[in-house]
């Protein structure tokens, strides 16, 4: 029998001959789910990565809930970007840095955080300035063009002295690098940044806001649905199965996922090969989904 697969990807095509088990495996794995709104942050980390070096370098603020989906789209931003090695110079450059902002914010952890990121040893003994040296000379080797630090809503664990001076690290990279700092965080990051007039000038703020019934929703879940090697449609996109995801989900993309991944495992195991409300409530109600 021929089956219809104009419904998938051409991926997720190839993917549905495969048996049950493999495709409820590739279901559960990590996937990009292309959508307008993560494609307009995207685009924006783009046009800052290509950002001539200045005196004044453009920064950014991302910010919203734990599950949002920000860590997937600064995935895919690096993947696109690679480290690089110049042969002639005989080095190796890191176009995108990464870094955490560790649970207790000072300096020292902070300098520690980065070289860590770096490879490059050192004593944790050191002084800060010597550690702010080590790391100041190992990002001018490596010529990033930016410099992202995640878990910026740790500013709120230290003092407000403490604050202060990590907030002044971030402008002194920003200034002495010439480099872009992508700062992400959850909401309470926003507050964190306006104690500072300068950081507040220096870092626009770019909000992921949790989920409503709109057409990029639509277009998220059904880019989704596209993505999930089942045999048959699923009308994911009908008004009753976009309300019941919003309502269970709160509008985080990461239940979201796990609703729908449970549901397309469900769809293989029983034979409908489809996700439709029945199945969305049967594997909430079953408790298939566990609170994050």
């Amino acid at each position: 029998m021929t089956l219809d697969l104009s419904h998938l990807t051409a991926a997720a095509r190839e993917l549905a001959f495969r048996s049950a088990e493999d495709r409820i495996r590739l279901i559960h794995g990590a996937r990009w789910v292309s959508y307008p709104r993560a494609q307009i942050v995207l685009e924006h980390f783009e046009r800052l990565f290509h950002f001539p070096p200045c005196t004044r370098m453009p920064c950014v603020l991302l910010y919203g809930d734990s599950g949002i989906g920000k860590t997937m789209i600064l995935e895919k931003f690096a993947r696109g970007h690679g480290d690089q090695y110049d042969q002639k110079e005989g080095k190796q450059r890191r176009p995108i840095v990464t870094a955490q902002m560790p649970p207790a914010p000072d300096e020292r952890r902070l300098y520690t955080s980065i070289l860590v990121e770096l490879g490059v040893p050192f004593y944790s003994t050191e002084r800060i300035a010597t550690l702010e040296q080590l790391a100041l000379t190992i990002l001018r080797e490596v010529e990033p063009r930016v410099l992202i630090i995640d878990e910026v809503h740790n500013l709120l664990a230290g003092s407000e002295r403490e604050q202060r001076r990590a907030l002044n690290v971030f402008k002194g990279l920003a200034n002495r690098l010439r480099l872009v700092i992508i700062a992400v965080g959850t909401r309470d990051a926003l507050q964190a940044f306006q104690t500072d007039e300068q950081i507040v000038r220096r870092f626009d703020p770019l909000e992921l806001p949790r989920w409503t019934e709109t057409d990029s929703f639509r277009s998220f879940i059904g880019s989704l649905a596209r993505a999930l090697p089942l045999r048959k449609p699923s009308p994911l996109t009908d008004r009753e199965c976009v309300q019941f995801l919003l309502s269970r989900s709160d509008g985080i993309t990461a239940h979201v996922c796990s609703i729908i991944g449970l549901a397309a495992e469900q769809a293989i195991r029983n034979g409908t090969e489809s996700i439709d409300r029945t199945i969305l409530e049967f594997v909430s109600d079953r408790q298939y989904l566990q609170p994050s």
